[in-house]
């Protein structure tokens, strides 16, 4: 078994809020990521997939495809977007890093495996200080 990461950027913004709670009591629970005008992020993300070496091509995904696959399905409905608003994906969803990750996971996923490849790891850094590993468990 090998593995392989891929990196890819967005710029994307949020806040994290429960619309059923008070100001006050979403500004107790999430401090300033609850800012009702939102904030932003340079997001980094890690795609990391496994599987065995074909003998043919040298790969265990050619990551050109891996590329594809993550611009269309993730970066390009996030970046430069209102995750809370914009992001089919995460409607209804907490827009917290942890449930991104977790969401992203789940549109990578058969994609990869259609390519002959498992989907091991999203590693998404939302700050420098702060990222989130899902496994898929």
């Amino acid at each position: 078994m090998i593995y392989i990461t891929r990196r890819e950027s967005f710029n994307s913004a949020h806040k994290l809020f429960k619309e059923e709670w008070t100001d006050e009591r979403n500004l107790e629970t999430f401090g300033k990521c609850s800012n009702p005008n939102w904030h932003g992020h340079n997001y980094y993300l890690y795609v990391t997939v496994k599987g065995e070496i074909d003998p043919v091509t040298g790969f265990v995904m050619d990551l050109k495809e891996l590329k594809r696959l993550t611009r269309v399905y993730v970066t390009d409905k996030l970046d430069h977007r209102n995750i809370n608003l914009d992001v089919d994906f995460m409607k209804g969803k907490m827009a917290s890093t942890e449930v991104l990750a977790v969401e992203i996971f789940n549109q990578l996923k058969p994609h990869v495996e259609a390519n002959g490849a498992f989907l091991h790891r999203v590693r998404l850094w939302e700050t420098e200080n702060n990222y989130v590993d899902y496994f898929g468990e």
